[in-house]
């Protein structure tokens, strides 16, 4: 009988995502005997998007092996234990499947028998059980990665199903979704051994199940373990749902697959499709349709707006409440040239006083970079790029060089930058993805350095130093004040992601998106390559939308610190030498430092289409408010006051502190919007859950009487006018903007009430203080007065700024000794870790004297700060050393992630 595809775990998860589209669902292994990737190539549209590179497949079998090490084997079956409520197991046994079922029935009876008799735990690896549902047939199984079996009450044992993931931790934490994804795939696991009929008697499938994932860059995993009620409902509903589009399917067997897959109806969109080895079938399908409707879905027009868009591929026109930036998107596609918000420039990319920084990261290693380039803005012009490759992409020297290099260009910024009274530096990089690399970065260096001022005390006091486990540490050396400061400022950039007007680190490809409106899908537009081609169309003229896709798709470059897999090989193998030959330095600095160029130029192309856009009178209020919060930040830098802190670790108090300042930092955010971006004040006036500001069309100009496209104004409210034919008010010459403590006041603007008129509901006569130049049939965007301030005059318009982040900060007057000369009046504002973390380290001393802490408590203690660091002796990742064999052909990135 031949084999039964299911597409394991992997598949049964990814349905989740793409349930909703009927071809995926129609095009289930179970019903047409392949996996999709195999599929695809049946169909003559092979699936790269998938491909896993050598380095990341090296990785994830670095990480399976150290989870199966004794001593991390032993470390995960016991947190596991303890974290799922069961009792001390009396040892822990390792144990291989070797991805048999048979082997498999016989080592779990083994543990069952171990944990009844000894109370032993045991944890195997390589299982192999059968599909839930299908084990009377010949069919793919199941394979988690590991379980643990352990003791339960009488004669009973619990299995505890796991999987490795070695998920990146990025900015300390792992990602939301991956984490459910990955529970899914317990939860499969899960759902099939409690049907397995040769589950030994007496072992029950326990209601939680364990993740083993990175703690830090050397891959040393520890074990996160969660309930999976829900998970494996939902596993079951996937389930029933799989065997019941198998059953209704009308594909038999060995005839053409092509005629039955092309009558399945896909639920196309660009944006979530990509993960989908049918998704280049799909939009070729898309893209050959005779409908010129399916262009809308090409480019994913999200399904409620496509009506109001339709007529503009037709030759018509949009409906009047289409949301501008669709109406650009689509226009964009038709024409081929990009269209402008009407956004003027409000950020510092290029100017003086500003980093940029390209770099490549390595996929063998969660922190491994390649190679940075890196050059400075000064007063006199830009510097020359200062490239520089990385041999040894993983080390921790590598990643100290990192912040060495930026930290001495931020060094020499501020220095220069210091003379013109407040001020703000930048770090300008290509995409958010370089920049969470690099926050990585320095909250693993900044967690290094917090563990050494603890030991220091430990050692200073003729302690141990010992890991929060209670393993002796390896003491790394100190930060240089140049490492130091690239720390803290990246750091700083971490904490000020809660605050949408903040920018330390300046993300080109979302500045670039402000001010234009590229063609094609927008998820496209997330490469700053795509997106820069676009901007570049306004000066060079109109490119083909598909084949420009198609080209950036196909590019063995990219703009951000990620490599595309075929680079990543060939990268990997020059380094490593591969399976089967040397390494060759030479290739790999040559190919190292190629990548960098192509950043390089990208960043270059993007800051000369943003020359080109003059600035905003708003910029100013931009900079000022940058330049508060970081002259909070150099008085914690000076001090060494609370600089070390990630966002995800601030003070319970300084979070809820930050409340108030992250809601008035929205509505700012909000209301410099409406008042500087056309296109954004349109799509808010567009937005049926906007109150505050709404499009208006003028009626007559003696007197001045206007249309009001909504209810939300009526008579005697007060309106200021924002926009005028799609221009900025803000932005004429009539306009005067003056700073003030703690807003910013606008003269010159229309302002003035409401009155009806009779007859017509929506029509209204406006007597604006200052009166505008108005012609009948001008459209106009409008706002509420009271949203923006409670002024009594028409005169002027007052925005609030919001306040900087000053909580658990040195204040203007604290100075080098001010916490030593007087502590409890300084504790809470410019106590410098030195003092803390020595504090810290006494009480973690204390407690581990009264056995509250590993290896002596029960259940083990949780290390919320999860810093980077490592026992003595402890094995860490060698990926050099392991073997480059190929990913398997049937395996995609989902199924390692």
């Amino acid at each position: 009988m031949p084999s039964k595809s299911l597409g394991g775990g992997s598949g049964a998860v990814a349905a989740s995502t793409h349930a909703a589209c009927a071809r995926f669902r129609g095009t289930d292994p179970l019903v047409v005997g392949r996996t999709r990737r195999q599929l695809a190539v049946d169909l003559g549209f092979p699936d790269d998007s998938g491909y896993i590179p050598a380095a990341r497949w090296t990785r994830a079998m670095t990480f399976e092996h150290l989870v199966r090490d004794t001593l991390f084997a032993g470390e995960v079956a016991t947190t596991t234990v303890g974290r799922a409520g069961l009792d001390r197991p009396t040892k822990v046994v390792t144990v291989n499947a070797h991805v048999h079922v048979d082997e498999t029935a016989e080592l779990l009876a083994a543990a069952h028998e171990r944990a009844v008799e000894e109370g032993a735990a045991t944890l195997v690896h390589g299982l192999a059980v059968p599909f839930a549902g299908f084990e009377d047939s010949v069919a793919t199984e199941v394979k988690p990665d590991f379980a643990v079996v352990a003791a339960g009450q009488g004669r009973t044992s619990w299995l505890i199903v796991g999987d490795a993931k070695d998920y990146e931790r990025v900015r300390s934490r792992i990602d939301d979704t991956r984490l459910l994804k990955g529970f899914l795939q317990v939860a499969l696991g899960a759902e099939s051994a409690a049907a397995w009929s040769r589950l030994p008697g007496g072992m029950a499938v326990h209601s939680h199940g364990v993740l083993a994932v990175p703690r830090n860059s050397f891959l040393q995993p520890e074990a996160l373990v969660e309930a999976l009620h829900d998970h494996r409902a939902e596993v079951r509903m996937r389930v029933a749902e799989r065997r019941r589009e198998a059953a209704e399917t009308r594909y038999l067997p060995g005839t053409d697959v092509a005629p039955f897959v092309a009558h399945l109806r896909a639920t196309f969109d660009p944006a979530t499709c990509i993960t989908c080895p049918l998704f280049s079938y799909c939009r070729h399908e898309l893209r050959t349709s005779p409908n010129p409707a399916d262009l809308l879905v090409e480019i994913g027009v999200p399904a409620e707006l496509r009506s109001q868009v339709a007529g503009l591929v037709t030759g018509g026109e949009a409906a009047a409440r289409a949301p501008a930036s669709v109406v650009a998107q689509v226009r964009a596609t038709l024409d081929g040239v990009g269209r402008e918000t009407g956004q003027l420039r409000v950020d510092g990319a290029g100017r003086p006083g500003t980093v940029d920084m390209v770099l490549a990261k390595a996929d063998a290693a969660a922190l491994g970079v390649h190679g940075i380039a890196l050059r400075r803005h000064t007063e006199h012009g830009q510097e020359d790029w200062a490239v520089t490759v990385f041999d040894e992409p993983q080390s921790v020297e590598t990643r100290r060089r990192v912040m060495r290099l930026l930290g001495q260009e931020i060094t020499a910024a501020m220095a220069e930058s210091a003379s013109r009274g407040a001020y703000a530096v930048h770090v300008v990089v290509p995409d958010a993805v370089t920049a969470d690399v690099l926050v990585s970065i320095a909250d693993n260096l900044a967690g290094v350095e917090l563990s050494r001022l603890r030991w220091e005390r430990d050692q200073e006091l003729g302690r141990e130093p010992l890991t929060f486990g209670g393993e002796p540490a390896r003491v790394p050396t100190a930060l240089h004040p140049v490492e130091r400061t690239a720390v803290s400022f990246l750091l700083e950039d971490d904490r000020a992601r809660a605050l949408t007007l903040r920018a330390p680190v300046v993300d080109l490809r979302a500045v670039l998106a402000q001010h234009v409106v590229a063609g094609g899908p927008a998820f496209s537009s997330l490469r700053l390559d795509y997106l820069v081609a676009w901007a570049e169309t306004l000066t060079k003229g109109p490119v083909k939308p598909r084949e420009l896709e198609d080209d950036i798709e196909g590019s063995q470059h990219t703009p951000g610190a990620r490599l595309t897999g075929r680079r990543s090989d060939a990268v990997h193998r020059a380094l490593t030498g591969g399976r089967s030959g040397d390494p060759d330095p030479e290739r790999y600095t040559a190919l190292v430092t190629e990548e960098l160029a192509y950043k390089r130029d990208v960043l270059e192309r993007t800051l000369v289409a943003l020359a080109t856009v003059r600035d905003s009178s708003l910029r100013d209020v931009h900079h000022t408010i940058e330049a508060d919060a970081q002259a909070v930040w150099r008085r914690r830098l000076d001090l060494h006051a609370s600089d070390l802190v990630r966002f995800g670790r601030t003070y319970r108090h300084w979070r809820n502190s930050l409340v108030p300042v992250i809601e008035s930092d929205g509505r700012c955010r909000r209301q410099l919007a409406a008042l500087g971006n056309p296109q954004a004040a349109a799509d808010m006036a567009a937005d049926a859950g906007v109150r505050e500001v709404v499009s208006a069309t003028v009626v007559s100009t003696g007197p001045l009487v206007l249309d009001v496209g909504s209810r939300r104004l009526g008579a005697g409210a007060r309106i200021v006018l924002l926009h005028v034919n799609g221009d900025a008010c803000v932005e004429r010459p009539g306009t005067a903007m003056t700073p003030l403590k703690g807003s910013v006041k606008f003269s010159g603007m229309a302002i003035g009430p409401l009155a009806g008129v009779d007859d017509e509901p929506r029509r209204f006569v406006w007597t604006p203080d200052n009166v505008p130049a108005l012609a009948p049939g001008d459209r106009l965007v409008v706002a509420d007065f009271s949203w923006y301030c409670d002024l009594k005059g028409n005169k002027a318009l007052s925005v609030g700024r919001p306040a900087a982040d000053d909580m658990s900060a040195p204040k203007p007057d604290c100075g080098a000794y001010s916490y030593a000369d007087a502590p409890e009046e300084h504790q809470y504002c410019c106590r410098p870790h030195e003092d803390a973390e020595a504090d810290w380290s006494d009480r973690l001393a204390e407690r581990r004297d009264k056995g509250e802490l590993n290896p002596q408590v029960w259940p083990p203690v949780f290390d919320e700060d999860a810093f980077e660091v490592t026992p003595e002796g402890a094995p860490v990742a060698d990926l050099a050393a392991m073997s480059q064999d190929e990913a398997p052909d049937d395996l995609t990135l989902d199924d390692l992630e």
